[in-house]
């Protein structure tokens, strides 16, 4: 059994609600490591005694978990240094006067004296001395 074939069927049968029409590489590329490892068991466990994996194949495919393991393991330490970073600079904010665009209507302009920040998925908000939001990004000024 080939690994397109197994990665075809694996998505195609994980993916019963989609529709027909997702292509194999779009499917392969929303598999998760343990959708990996997961596919490369049951391809081994259910090969064809007569016919076993070629050993380098076999090789060739524990290497590829090794690296998505190791991919896997980069984007978490990438994410949890980027949000430590923005902690860091949301920390040298608070007491700092900023102007920028009104974080609740998105129009008009809010200045004031950093009390707090919020640090979330989508970006960080200071809270002003005056009770508005701003939204810290482009336009935000530091006086």
């Amino acid at each position: 059994m080939s690994t397109v074939a197994a990665t075809s069927s694996v998505t195609s049968t994980t993916n019963s609600s989609s529709s027909s029409s997702t292509s194999s590489s779009t499917a392969t590329n929303s598999l998760s490591y343990n959708d990996f490892l997961t596919m490369l068991l049951a391809e081994m466990k259910n090969q064809d005694p007569t016919q076993p994996m070629d050993a380098s194949q076999m090789v060739s495919q524990l290497a590829t978990i090794s690296q998505v393991g190791q991919a896997v393991q980069t984007n978490t330490t990438l994410s949890s240094l980027l949000t430590s970073s923005q902690l860091t600079q949301a920390e040298i904010g608070v007491g700092e006067t900023i102007s920028g665009p009104d974080a609740t209507t998105g129009t008009g302009t809010d200045s004031g004296t950093i009390t707090s920040v919020s640090v979330t998925s989508s970006g960080s908000t200071a809270k002003l001395s005056s009770g508005d939001s701003v939204t810290l990004g482009d336009g935000v000024t530091v006086q």
